[in-house]
């Protein structure tokens, strides 16, 4: 068996691949790097499997602490991770947006599967999942439910910053000057949207394209980026394990 981790900033996860390339466990647990995160999604997805430490060949690990988890056997960058996994699940995908909870990436593919280019925007969390718990607390809207708010936006109000900071501070004033939580919602999606496509123009977004990381499991986001980069997005089924799918199955190749 193989494992690969994924320690982001906000969440870690853990997926186990057989021989086969088969995904045995999955495990995702919503604490990232500086915590006992990791070591309980491993156990999680062990337990899942019904397996033991011992039964697990080779382990990669991936994301921002991916350097603090002694058990790995090698450590590889989140971007080339992420391109695995995509491709072991979409091998149409040529371009990965992919938001995870403190950066966002734009990957482009060659047609092998390899990165071709990327851009990453990490030095503000303005377009990241960071991003969206601001928005939540702002509008006093659980982040469950911000997708259907933010479908009951009708005229979206312009939230300009780059800076989630002074973005959060955008939201407060348009809200006291009567604009409604669905607006304001609205509005805050579309600047991620922007945002990300803006980005992506920089290095060209190329049919197949995907989402990954834990933002994507917001509809209305998909649904904003889908809109503003003007390329259909193929939905996956579970965004958030991508990158520690990929490193399983580096641990995997390694063999």
């Amino acid at each position: 068996m193989y494992l690969g981790v994924d320690i982001g900033s906000s969440a870690s996860k853990a997926v186990i691949l057989d021989k086969e390339g088969q995904i045995q466990a999955t495990a995702v647990v919503n604490t990232g790097a500086g915590s006992s995160g990791v070591d309980l999604a491993v156990r999680q997805a062990l337990g899942k499997a019904g397996l033991t430490d011992t039964q697990i060949k080779r382990c990669v690990a991936t994301g921002y602490g991916r350097v603090l988890f002694e058990r790995a056997d090698k450590q590889i960058t989140e971007i080339s991770c992420h391109a695995k996994g995509v491709r072991h699940i979409q091998k149409e995908a040529k371009t990965i947006i992919d938001i995870g909870g403190q950066d966002a990436k734009v990957i482009r593919l060659r047609d092998s599967g390899a990165v071709e280019n990327f851009i990453m925007n990490e030095k503000c969390a303005a377009g990241t999942g960071r991003f969206l718990e601001v928005m939540s607390l702002v509008l006093g809207c659980p982040l469950s439910q911000l997708s259907d708010l933010v479908k009951k936006g009708k005229t979206g109000v312009s939230i300009s910053s780059v800076c989630t900071v002074f973005a959060e501070s955008e939201m407060i004033s348009q809200l006291s000057s009567g604009q409604t939580a669905a607006d304001v919602a609205f509005g805050a999606m579309e600047s991620i949207a922007q945002r990300i496509s803006g980005m992506g123009n920089r290095i060209g977004i190329i049919p197949a394209v995907v989402m990954s990381g834990g933002a994507a499991l917001n509809q209305a986001l998909v649904d904003s980026v889908e809109a503003a980069v003007g390329q259909p997005i193929l939905r996956l089924a579970d965004p958030q394990i991508i990158g520690a799918l990929g490193a399983a199955k580096y641990a995997l190749e390694l063999a």
